[in-house]
């Protein structure tokens, strides 16, 4: 595996996400890496009996303003940091646009937090980074922490649970095997 030069986290804004950017901009610090965080977003879609109906371009406009002002908050936050820390905001599916925005940036590794929600909610919701684990062709780093437990100091030195996977991906095939 190659050392990463670009550190791709995708966001959602929710806890698991901050840890993840810590992690990412600890590493980005040893590996003299650029972290690009990225949000995807979706627009609504209803229906009804007589067809679909679109969201209007007034709730589209708001979805994508919501969006663009959290990653620059996250973006901004983190500019002290001594790591080039930029934002992308792509449209589509979650797991589908973070390994679209991967190949674009040129990531080398994907770092991403966790929810760690099982069972129904799990089954329903769909895990976001499982799909990417299992389809994305560049190495994943998921990290989960507890959502409800204070914050006084970065993930990495929290020390939360992680997990690297390089997937299933064909180009994956030549990944270092841990050995346990």
């Amino acid at each position: 595996m190659t050392l990463p030069k670009i550190i791709l986290v995708p966001t959602d804004f929710g806890a698991p996400s901050e840890a993840a950017i810590d992690y990412a901009i600890d590493y980005a610090r040893v590996f003299g890496a650029e972290v690009v965080l990225m949000h995807a977003y979706e627009i609504p879609i209803m229906g009804f009996p007589d067809g679909a109906l679109v969201a209007t371009a007034e709730l589209t406009t708001r979805i994508l303003e919501g969006a663009q002002a959290g990653l620059n908050r996250q973006v901004a936050s983190r500019q002290g940091s001594g790591v080039e820390v930029r934002g992308i905001i792509k449209q589509g599916d979650a797991w589908h646009m973070v390994n679209e925005a991967a190949e674009e940036t040129g990531a080398t590794l994907i770092v991403m937090g966790t929810h760690g929600r099982t069972g129904i909610p799990r089954a329903l919701i769909g895990s976001v980074a499982e799909k990417v684990v299992r389809t994305s062709k560049v190495p994943v780093l998921t990290v989960h922490v507890d959502e409800h437990a204070p914050r006084t100091t970065t993930a990495a030195q929290e020390n939360p649970r992680t997990t690297l996977a390089y997937g299933t991906h064909p180009a994956n095939r030549s990944a270092p095997q841990s050995r346990h």
